[in-house]
C-alpha cells in the first residue's frame, strides 16, 4: 500500500461522508478504520464513508456489476455497515462525475439496498431512485425522556421509525438512539425521525441516525417521512394513480421527495465536493490499532 491514500469530503444538505475511492477494492477499510477517519477531532470527519468500488471487485457486489459499475461500499460513522443512504448516494454520483467516471444524466448504483437509478441534472441537483417503501404494520413506539409517540414503521432498503411531534425541541439532544418498542420492530436498531408541519405539502424533521447520532440530514429518512405523512394526509399514489410530492426540510437544507403512482420513490437535492487530500497510511495503521 502506498504510504498516502486518496481521499474527499462532500455533502447533501450537510449529510456529510469521507470519500475513498478504490475501484479495484484494495483499501482494507476494518470498522476501526473508518470510525478514525470519521473522527470530527482526530481524523476528517464525517456521518459517514463513502467507499468507491467497482461492482466487478466487490464481493458483496459481483451480481449487480451487469447494471451498475459502480459500488457504493457505504459505511456508518461509527464503522458499522449500512444498507443505503441517500444523500450518500447523491454525493457518490457528484464524485464519480467529478471523476470523470460519468457525466450529467443518467446512472445507475450499485448499493447493499440494491440498483439506485441516479440523474444528475444540468444545475447541479441530483435525483435519486429510491425504490419503494415496505410499510409493516407493526405498532411501534418511541420515547424522549417520558414523552412517547406513535411511529410509523417504513423500510426504505434500511429501518425508519416517523414520529409525528408538536414541536422539534420535543426530539430532546438526539446524542444517543430514541427508546422503541417493541424490541422485536427493529432488531438491527432504527433511524428515527421526529416530523412537525410547516405547510400544506411541506414538512421539517430531526433525525437520530443508527451508527451516527444525530445528523444534519437522512435522505432515507426523508424519503420515509414523505411516505408517511402522505399516508397520514389520506394520500397513497399506488391506490389514486396521483404523485404525491412533499418539500422536505431538514437542519442542513431541503429535499424534494415524490412518490410516483407505482410506487417508486425520487429524491432530489443538492451534491457537493468541499475538498480533496490525501490520507497518511501509517497515522491510519495507529489510529486503527490504537
Amino acid at each position: 500500500m502506498s504510504t498516502r491514500i486518496p481521499f474527499l469530503k462532500g455533502h447533501g444538505t450537510e449529510n456529510d461522508f469521507v470519500i475513498v475511492p478504490d475501484p479495484e477494492n484494495a483499501i482494507g477499510l476494518p470498522p476501526a478504520a473508518v470510525a478514525a477517519l470519521c473522527d470530527r477531532r482526530a481524523g476528517i470527519g464525517g456521518d459517514g464513508l463513502l467507499h468507491v468500488v467497482r461492482s466487478a471487485a466487490h464481493p458483496e457486489a459481483k451480481g449487480m456489476a451487469a447494471e451498475a459499475e459502480w459500488f457504493m461500499d457505504y459505511r456508518n460513522g461509527d464503522g458499522s455497515i449500512a444498507e443505503m443512504c441517500g444523500n450518500g448516494v447523491r454525493v457518490f454520483a457528484r464524485y464519480l462525475q467529478r471523476a470523470g467516471h460519468v457525466t450529467e444524466g443518467d446512472l445507475a448504483v450499485a448499493t447493499r439496498g440494491g440498483v439506485k437509478t441516479v440523474h444528475i441534472a444540468k444545475d447541479g441537483d441530483v435525483t435519486v431512485g429510491m425504490g419503494k417503501a415496505l410499510l409493516p404494520e407493526d405498532d411501534v413506539t418511541v420515547s424522549v425522556g417520558e414523552r412517547s409517540w406513535p411511529a410509523r414503521n417504513v423500510n426504505m432498503g434500511n429501518p425508519h421509525a416517523v414520529a409525528f411531534v408538536d414541536d422539534l425541541s420535543h426530539a430532546g439532544d438526539l446524542l444517543s438512539p430514541p427508546p422503541f418498542s417493541p424490541a422485536a420492530a427493529y432488531p438491527d436498531g432504527v433511524n428515527v425521525e421526529f416530523v412537525v408541519d410547516r405547510g400544506p405539502g411541506h414538512v421539517a424533521l430531526r433525525v437520530h441516525e443508527r451508527g451516527a447520532g444525530e445528523t444534519r440530514s437522512c435522505g432515507t429518512g426523508a424519503c420515509a417521512v414523505a411516505v408517511a405523512t402522505a399516508r397520514r394526509d389520506g394520500a397513497d399514489p399506488t391506490a389514486t394513480g396521483t404523485p404525491a410530492t412533499y418539500t422536505v426540510d431538514v437542519p442542513g437544507g431541503t429535499l424534494v421527495i415524490t412518490e410516483r403512482p407505482d410506487g417508486e420513490i425520487e429524491m432530489t437535492g443538492p451534491a457537493v465536493i468541499v475538498a480533496e487530500g490525501e490520507i497518511d497510511a501509517d497515522w491510519l495503521d495507529t489510529a486503527t490499532r490504537a
